[in-house]
């Protein structure tokens, strides 16, 4: 099975691996505790590679880099989501219309004959109506 990487998440791993060497090579005491800094960088890639490949190639504890990681999680979740929710009240729109519709429809014939149609809504069957108005004789 061939596993398909990022190349720029392998190329961010090789500058961190040479931080890594650099910092060990330079560091005052063998006890020395890797800079959170360098911690962060590992954290964050095991975003994009697989944790056991980012532990490998630091030269890291697979076991303290799950830790690093859960504990990266939990921060970032008690950041991320509010302590405590409001509650907030909602004022509800009446369930009746506020202005009713109106219409006015009047009609004259050749003869003088009017009609006057005022309506609210529902809207009755105007053309029904009309035809039969002007159709009559």
């Amino acid at each position: 099975m061939k596993i398909v990487t990022n190349p720029h998440a392998e190329q961010e791993l090789a500058r961190l691996a040479e931080r890594f060497n650099h910092w060990r090579q330079h560091r005052t005491t063998p006890a020395e505790p890797i800079p959170q800094a360098l911690w962060d960088h590992a954290v964050a890639l095991t975003a994009v590679l697989p944790r056991s490949r980012v532990a490998r190639r630091l030269r890291l504890s697979g076991q303290a880099l799950k830790q690093r990681c859960a504990a990266q999680h939990t921060a970032t979740s008690a950041n991320t989501y509010p302590a405590a929710v409001n509650f907030v009240e909602l004022t509800a729109l009446p369930s009746w219309p506020l202005a009713t519709l109106s219409a006015l429809v009047d009609l004259q014939r050749a003869d003088g004959t009017r009609l006057r149609i005022h309506y609210h809504e529902p809207q009755p069957p105007l053309e029904a109506l009309v035809r039969t108005f002007l159709e009559t004789r």
